[in-house]
């Protein structure tokens, strides 16, 4: 093998997503195909950035030629955050020409590609940048308001286990509360919720002030029971964005029982430990027992499941498509100018959009796609939800049924509740 060809080098960060091994085995395939040595880096930045080059291993073809219809990743993953200090990159830097990489595919979401971003702005022409955008939250914003890869996966999966769960309340008449992972954006809660026809799905789009408390959250939740209690039905299912806990003022967040507020190395609330569900629970219970109502609650999770399940065929088929761009984009030899860009399939096409384009101009930060709560996807996804809309107040005889139900006059039921329907796409 030529050295002066350079090495690729080949790094996954975050959380894992479906179809990470389908995007390394394409890229190293077509790396190897046109006559490069490719590495895989262990632990995403974690030992680069503190100098060491042991830790990676030969990515030949034979080691990756039947590995894309399997979950996780194996050159495994971390949330290292080289950008944190100047050392801290610059050691990773080193590390890189050290092993002769001269050609950088990360594979992450926008913590990741923001890293890579500043990789490829210290180093320069001396190593090349192209990244691949996971995650399983979908709040990239690539063109063509495509799907990031791991999405479609983890959405097909936690639609299932979901419709289990709504077969056992239909079976045991009770509720559940199942928050789904998504840090800033309700794309994977809404599309599981959506899917699989769940009651109610609450996301943090949908509120607009900086701050909320959890009495925010138990107010959908609440008022959306009593309307089911009012239709004649005593269960039901509601899907919670858990990135609605990122919202929480972090003092309120301390005081819950069991709640442990730490960051990861990003800054991000680490929101596994916050058990949003747990807390919502508790809460809407406390308040129907104040009113002699003993009503049976379960909660649950779904994330942790999803994100290492074997990709379906659709997650393939993009991220065989994504690997490849990829390592043509570093490889291919033409000069554009561009140390750097990520990965994207735009008109059915594989582009590269710079990561100039990526930034948010005021934070410095990559770019986070929201749910767009004005747009059709989710106007669709409320009309079969079952919440309180301004319609139920507006409707004299649906107010006193539900201020009945309540065991609150009609002017009570309206003052307390009435904020409900104030909110960002209410109907």
């Amino acid at each position: 093998m030529d050295g002066d060809r350079g090495r690729v080098g080949i790094l996954m960060g975050g959380g894992p997503a479906p179809g990470i091994n389908s995007a390394i085995s394409s890229a190293a395939i077509e790396a190897v195909n046109l006559g490069h040595e490719v590495l895989g880096i262990l632990d995403g930045f974690s030992h680069l950035m503190n100098g060491r080059t042991d830790m990676t291993i030969p990515l030949s073809i034979s080691d990756v030629s039947q590995i894309h219809h399997r979950g996780g990743s194996i050159i495994r993953t971390s949330r290292q955050n080289p950008t944190r200090s100047a050392e801290h990159l610059d050691n990773t830097i080193s590390a890189l020409e050290r092993l002769g990489i001269s050609y950088l595919i990360t594979i992450g979401g926008d913590d990741t590609a923001f890293s890579a971003s500043e990789v490829s702005r210290r180093a320069g022409r001396h190593v090349r940048v192209a990244h691949i955008p996971k995650t399983i939250d979908n709040d990239l914003p690539l063109p063509d308001n495509m799907p990031t890869f791991g999405y479609e996966t983890a959405r097909h999966l936690g639609t299932e286990l979901v419709r289990n769960l709504i077969e056992d309340f239909r079976t045991t008449n009770r509720w559940y509360f199942v928050t789904a992972m998504g840090r800033a954006a309700g794309h994977l809660a809404l599309g599981i919720g959506k899917a699989a026809a769940a009651t109610l799905t609450i996301i943090p789009e949908e509120f607009t002030a900086e701050r909320i408390g959890l009495n925010d959250v138990c107010d959908v939740l609440e008022t959306a029971m009593i309307k089911r209690r009012v239709m004649g039905k005593e269960r039901g299912l509601a899907v919670v964005a858990e990135g609605v806990a990122e919202k929480f003022d972090p003092q309120d967040l301390a005081r819950m029982p069991g709640v442990e507020v730490s960051k990861d190395q990003h800054g991000h609330l680490r929101l596994g430990d916050v058990q949003l569900e747990k807390a919502l629970r508790r809460e809407v219970q406390r308040r129907f027992a104040e009113r002699g109502q003993d009503l049976a609650i379960i909660d649950s999770s779904v994330g942790y499941e999803l994100r290492s399940y074997p990709p379906i065929p659709f997650d393939i088929d993009y991220t065989r498509s994504l690997g490849y761009g990829a390592a043509r984009f570093l490889l291919d030899g033409a000069d554009d100018g561009a140390s750097g860009g990520m990965i994207c399939l735009v008109g059915g096409k594989i582009e590269t959009l710079p990561f100039s384009q990526l930034r948010d101009p005021e934070t410095g930060r990559t770019r986070v796609r929201t749910v767009d709560i004005h747009g059709e996807g989710y106007r669709v996804a409320r009309k079969y939800m079952i919440r309180l809309e301004k319609a139920d107040l507006a409707d004299p005889e649906m107010l006193g049924n539900l201020s009945k139900e309540a065991r609150m006059s009609p002017k009570e039921f309206v003052q307390r509740f009435g904020g409900v329907v104030e909110l960002a796409g209410s109907l």
